[in-house]
């Protein structure tokens, strides 16, 4: 005969309520409670245990609480019913008590389910009953939650429950994965990425796409033949990551160059560049048309600064650039073999200008009415026009724009520059540098000549194409120390703008995740004496995508041993937590801070967590979970295994197998050296 929900309810009674406050409480457990019972997982354990569920039935239903800590209290014996005390004196009888720090509620909305919400609204009174989970509810509170796809692994705490999530938030709001060396960390993220395109059943063609930057080269064994990887040396998919491609900020930041006289040079020089004003042609009509955009972008400045009908000297410097200009378009008009009507008018309007009677006294008044000037600005767009220009062309590049250009060019011209300026003492270092970096062989491969790389190839390269998953492996363990970080921010940056153009075309976002490996080397915190250097400006990179990725489609993934060495400005977006053992006191107290109080009893089971063994909480989980993550194909892990030292020193693996490590220092030396047959 079944039991009536009462009855059922006693058997399941382990204790009652006797303090209650918002963050915590206190039970004191039945003198009956059994010290062993079949719960969580369904076999015989010990009751209660650390960080497991227990319910405390209400109105709403049921409150779901997590044991915080128990105790033992040395108590006087609890009246017992029906018994006189006749005054005397019991000795003291240890009290079994625990705390509990309440979670959220379950529901039931049908007779064979459970709903569990986060959040409690209606707290218990002295006196309430606490009971032990069933199996069902124990599952229900683990897998609540809607857009449950990925699975990711079990809670032993909860009757082995499946522990799923939604990828829109895990990856749409940023994603840390902390935990000490051999923790399982990099298992860990090549496994999340692995089973989010399993979810899928799309196999190739879910669209998705993740770019790793993988600075121990660890991940490619991961992936095989699904990703690219781009690395130093590979003739087929070598890493490039060209001078052009870097922004003013990049430049400043590898060159060191300071804000009062380098910096303004610097960014000239570039802008320069990016205007290809140095782009030689034999073709005298694009001579003719750089000419006249060039005078007429100063004459449109001439105008707006008020030279014309300014004070002297300001109308005889107009006066002056007007007879300069003259013969520059005599010059052009004799270059030019066909005949332009409007060119000629735009000569003609400069000869009346000029031939003002005015102005060619002895002692000329060279004021200049508004319509004169308007009228000249008139002629000389309808001149640019005929020589085939367009007026778009004339709006100026800003220095940060990706347009190829030639590394040795800019050298030569920000030492001209430096000289024409008078600020060759100050320009001497910033050129030496950029020159030794352009003559360093290490780093030519990466960042040399690249003028031939046009960017939409680049992109496609680095982000995937259409329709087709892709996955990215960018190696940067052969990258040379003094651009490594240079070269992360460069291609964290331009993966972003162009998420952000992608959106500003299409209308809608095109979801992409960044994993950034060893995030503390990259991540760093800084301060106003470091800030500057190319530490700091890869960091202010990802700053930049924590706070903005997620209106992009861009999700960030971290992964670092480190936290504590994290820049706080980045560890504060992301909103989701997969921590592994974590060891370090410092680190510690750095997580510590990512939870409510009533939750810092789970975080201190982190220096004790075996291999495999994660802490998930955030935005990507109703409430904190302790799981066990799944386990992943020997083909499908990361190159990140421990060093098997006795296996190497006794000759033979744990199944007998011979271990064999051939030394051969010569062919190690050759490609040090860098001498090829």
């Amino acid at each position: 005969m079944s039991r009536t929900p009462i009855e059922n309810h006693a058997s399941l009674r382990v204790g009652v309520v006797e303090f209650v406050s918002p963050d915590e409480i206190k039970v004191q457990l039945d003198l009956d409670a059994p010290d062993g019972i079949s719960a969580n997982a369904g076999v015989p354990r010990e009751f209660p245990r650390i960080n497991s569920y227990v319910l405390i039935p209400n109105e709403g239903g049921s409150i779901v609480c997590q044991v915080e800590w128990i105790a033992v209290e040395r108590s006087p014996f609890p009246k017992r019913k029906g018994y006189q005390d006749y005054g005397l004196i019991d000795l003291p009888f240890p009290i079994r008590k625990m705390k509990l720090a309440p979670l959220g509620i379950l529901k039931m909305p049908t007779k064979d389910s459970f709903k569990f919400q986060r959040g409690v609204h209606s707290f218990p009174s002295i006196g309430s009953p606490v009971l032990i989970p069933t199996d069902l509810q124990l599952k229900s509170i683990v897998e609540s939650g809607s857009n449950r796809r990925v699975y990711i692994g079990n809670s032993s705490l909860t009757a082995n429950a499946e522990v799923k999530i939604d990828p829109d938030r895990l990856f749409g709001r940023h994603l840390a994965v902390l935990g000490n060396t051999g923790s399982g960390k990099s298992c860990t993220v090549a496994g999340l990425i692995q089973w989010s395109i399993e979810a899928t059943g799309q196999g190739d063609n879910t669209n998705a796409r993740f770019i790793i930057l993988d600075p121990n080269g660890e991940y490619s064994k991961a992936f095989k033949d699904k990703a690219t990887v781009l690395k130093v040396g590979d003739e087929e998919n070598g890493l490039n990551v060209p001078l052009w491609l870097w922004n003013s900020s990049e430049w400043s930041s590898f060159t060191q160059a300071s804000t009062k006289a380098q910096l303004p040079l610097l960014k000239r020089a570039l802008r320069a560049m990016r205007n290809e004003q140095l782009e030689p042609s034999e073709d005298n009509l694009i001579v003719a048309k750089r000419y006249a955009g060039t005078v007429l972008t100063a004459l449109r400045h001439e105008k707006s600064n008020g030279s014309p009908w300014g004070n002297f000297p300001k109308p005889k410097h107009f006066y002056e650039l007007v007879i300069s200009w003259k013969t520059g378009f005599d010059h052009i008009k004799s270059s030019i073999e066909d005949d332009i009507e409007e060119l000629d008018e735009f000569i003609e309007c400069l000869d009346g200008f000029l031939n003002e009677p005015e102005r060619t006294k002895q002692y000329a008044n060279f004021n200049s009415n508004l319509q004169e000037v308007d009228d000249m600005i008139d002629s000389l767009v309808e001149a640019y026009e005929a020589l085939g220009g367009n007026e778009n062309e004339l709006l100026p590049r800003n220095e940060d724009i990706p347009i190829p250009f030639d590394g040795d060019v800019f050298v030569s011209y920000l030492s001209a520059l430096a000289q024409q300026t008078g600020n060759e003492q100050y320009l001497e270092f910033l050129i030496a540098r950029i020159k030794t970096m352009l003559a360093d062989s290490r780093m030519d491969s990466i960042i040399g000549n690249k003028t031939d790389i046009e960017l939409d190839k680049w992109l496609e390269k680095y982000l995937g194409s259409d329709k087709k998953t892709s996955f990215t492996i960018i190696d940067l363990s052969l990258v040379p120390s003094e651009i490594v970080h240079v070269t992360t921010a460069v291609i964290s940056r331009i993966v972003f703008e162009a998420l952000q153009r992608y959106r500003k075309i299409n209308g809608k976002s095109l979801p992409s995740v960044l994993v950034m490996e060893e995030a503390h080397s990259f991540i760093t915190r800084y301060n106003d004496n470091n800030e500057g250097n190319s530490s700091s400006t890869c960091t202010k990179v990802f700053e930049k995508i924590a706070r903005e990725g997620r209106k992009f489609g861009l999700g960030l993934v971290l992964s670092s041993q480190r936290p504590s060495e994290l820049s706080p400005t980045v560890l504060s977006q992301c909103n989701s937590f997969i921590m592994h053992r974590i060891s370090n006191d410092r680190d510690q107290e750095l997580v510590g801070k990512l939870l409510p109080d009533n939750f810092k009893g789970l975080l201190k089971e982190l220096p004790s967590l075996p291999s495999q063994r994660a802490i998930l909480l955030g935005w990507a989980s109703e409430l904190p979970i302790l799981l066990k993550i799944r386990d992943l194909e020997k083909e499908q892990r990361p190159q990140s295994d421990d060093p098997d030292f006795w296996d190497v020193w006794s000759g033979e693996d744990s199944d007998g197998k011979k271990v064999k490590r051939n030394i051969d220092w010569k062919t190690i030396a050759d490609d040090w050296q860098e001498k090829y047959e």
